[in-house]
């Protein structure tokens, strides 16, 4: 054999101790079995054992004073193994000790303290002597504490840091706009986060109480000037709003301010499980469009709701689309008897009921594929669950189609909607609830104008079951609103989609505004209004403040990270056939009445009589398969006189 190494072998072993490779073999480590930290633990007891040992003996005193030293080295050991039980200070994760794990320690060594001075009364008592020094048990308990606990801080702090130090990672460099105990729980469990997605530089205090002092070892910033001024003295990328203090209105300063400058913006809800560092992470998420539109949580009369929706029947036609979708989870909420979910598209009525399969409830969910303008289907529905309320969703509502095929939004919107109103009637439906949209208001567009008569033929109905005295009749409620964010066709949806491929994002005009709500806000006012109806009302909701779609798209763009006009374009394409700049609530003849509820109204509009509206929208529907598109529309007009086109070939009817 020859007596040199062997050449291969020095850049091995030298692979294998470089830095890469041990940060790699430390991040991999499972965690530790707990005889192995019960094992340690007891390593930490004995060397804090033979100090005191020696510390005593060096000043002329006995530790032991008994002969029976190994019996009382073994009652030491075992006391304190059987407290490490009690207070299972090794059931932690050592990489991941916290303050519970150094009070745990303090615990146990605490209870060993007084156990073994109680021994050494009872020595005393019966033999007359001591069996050791209580100075130096005293002295041994801390020592054993303070090992215990710095080896655990000195592999927490060693597993930080090779984590935190890792090269190939660019961490965002980001501030903590708080000083609360949210904001500090954010920043424990983003530093514990793996992999890591944020470097975390400073907290900001707005309230300019801290200005001298450090938080988790990191600059406490006050708020004397714009925070992207802030942000970028200290080279911060991003802001992670977790101060629970924050009114909306600051919030949303703080948004616009950091998007103009293109700083990223992160918020996280309201921390409330202190310990599950991990789920806290999860949470930190990047505002979306519908955080920077949300309003004041709504009120609901649950009382009355469920009185309404209780062990009733209830139908909900459309209830694959996003309105009837969140229509049928939120009345599941209130433990109807059977809910019936009526769509005729198939594959998300399909997934709607694997949704709802699921859900913890005792109501009975029947699915139904189904046309709601064919009258015979309908009544079978009707004839075979017997619904107490139904709320009918179910319509056609893209602009430009409609414009294309008023046929279609006749046999759909209206007919489907009479075939509806009439079983109802039929059945003695107790509510029927139909969900409106603000397009029929001084509607210029077919679809508009198809929802109008819609609610005029209802509303009529309605009237004319008011004068059947002592006859039990069904209440007909209109809801009426604006563009609900993220539902199926919503600018939102589109404008996610338009960035995510690079752009350009297509604006209709610069000057076109519309009101948002949000989809599970917008149910909810609709079972409250449903709830809340006597019968023929047509309520309106409070949309909050109009949105220039420009901005909201520039803000989308900035939300992505893109600088709008530069990295992603706004490109105006001019408006659509029936399209407006602007969507009203009201009807320019119409007023409104307040009800208990803030965010709901009642529109007072003028009511048809039944007869000769019933005759008009016969005719309407009976001819709708045969008659021109220009005729169909004349007919539309003349039951909606305030029907006016706009950008489109109907402008033209107007004028005759």
């Amino acid at each position: 054999m020859s007596n040199h190494a062997n050449p291969d072998s020095t850049p091995i072993l030298k692979n294998f101790f470089s830095r890469e490779n041990l940060r790699f073999n430390i991040h991999n480590l499972s965690y530790l079995p707990r005889w192995i930290i019960v094992m340690m633990d007891c390593a930490v007891l004995m060397v804090a054992f033979f100090f005191t040992y020696l510390l005593f003996r060096g000043t002329g005193l006995d530790y032991i004073v008994t002969t029976h030293t190994a019996l009382y080295l073994s009652f030491l050991f075992g006391v304190n193994i059987f407290f490490f039980w009690l207070f299972r200070t090794y059931s932690g994760i050592i990489r991941h000790s916290s303050y519970i794990d150094a009070v745990k320690l303090l615990f146990s060594q605490m209870a060993v303290l007084i156990i073994l001075l109680l021994l050494n009364f009872a020595f005393e008592l019966f033999y007359g002597y001591k069996a050791f020094l209580n100075t130096a048990l005293f002295i041994n308990m801390v020592l054993s504490f303070c090992g215990l606990f710095m080896y655990r801080v000195i592999v927490k702090q060693t597993f930080e840091y090779y984590f935190s130090e890792k090269s190939d990672i660019k961490l965002s460099r980001t501030i903590i706009y708080g000083t609360d105990a949210n904001a500090i729980s954010v920043a424990n469990a983003l530093k514990l986060e793996s992999p890591p997605r944020f470097k975390i530089v400073a907290f900001v205090d707005k309230n300019d109480q801290n200005s001298s002092k450090r938080m988790l070892d990191l600059p406490i910033l006050i708020l004397k000037k714009k925070l992207p001024t802030l942000m970028r003295s200290i080279g911060a990328e991003g802001v992670i709003i977790a101060d629970k203090s924050l009114s909306k209105e600051e919030r949303l300063v703080i948004v616009d301010q950091c998007l103009e400058f293109n700083y990223k913006v992160y918020i996280i809800p309201l921390i409330t499980d202190w310990e599950n560092q991990k789920e806290i992470s999860q949470k930190v998420k990047t505002i979306q469009i519908e955080d920077l539109l949300e309003r004041k949580p709504i009120v609901l009369d649950n009382k009355s709701i469920s009185k309404q929706l209780k062990d009733n029947t209830i139908l909900i036609t459309g209830a694959a689309g996003s309105i009837g979708s969140e229509i049928v989870r939120q009345v599941l909420l209130y433990n109807p008897k059977k809910i019936i979910i009526l769509d005729q598209a198939e594959t998300p009525l399909h997934h709607l009921r694997l949704e709802t399969e699921v859900l913890p409830t005792n109501s009975k969910i029947r699915t139904v594929v189904g046309d709601i303008r064919n009258r015979e289907a309908m009544d079978r529905v009707f004839r075979l669950y017997r619904p107490q309320v139904v709320f009918h969703a179910a319509a056609y509502k893209h602009v430009p189609l409609m414009e294309e095929n008023p046929s279609q939004a006749i046999l759909t919107n209206i007919g489907g909607t009479k075939n509806l109103a009439d079983l109802s009637c039929l059945y003695k439906v107790r509510k029927f609830v139909m969900i409106s949209t603000d397009k029929a208001v001084n509607p210029s567009n077919v679809m508009g104008a198809s929802k109008r008569i819609s609610e005029k033929y209802v509303q009529s109905l309605s009237l004319k079951t008011e004068r059947k005295v002592g006859e039990k009749t069904t209440k007909f409620i209109t809801t009426r609103f604006g563009n609900v964010l993220g539902s199926n066709g919503s600018v939102v949806p589109l404008f996610t989609k338009q960035i995510a491929e690079g752009g350009p994002i297509t604006i209709t005009h610069p000057d076109i505004i519309r009101y948002f709500m949000t989809i599970p806000e917008a149910c909810q006012l609709v079972l409250e209004a449903g709830a809340m109806g006597k019968g023929g009302e047509i309520y309106i909701f409070d949309m909050g403040k109009p949105v220039k779609i420009i901005d909201l798209a520039r803000k989308m763009i900035k939300l992505a990270g893109y600088v709008p006009d530069k990295e992603i374009k706004i490109q105006i394409v001019g408006l659509r056939p029936g399209e407006k700049l602007y969507e009203e609530l009201l009807n320019d003849t119409s007023k409104t009445i307040l009800t208990h509820h803030e965010k709901i109204m009642i529109a007072e509009e003028i009511q048809d009589e039944f007869e000769s509206l019933h005759a008009d929208i016969e005719s309407l529907i009976d001819n709708a398969d045969f008659l021109g598109n220009d005729e169909i529309v004349m007919k539309m007009k003349k039951i909606v006189p305030e029907f006016k086109s706009m950008n489109s070939t109907f402008e033209l009817l107007d004028v005759k």
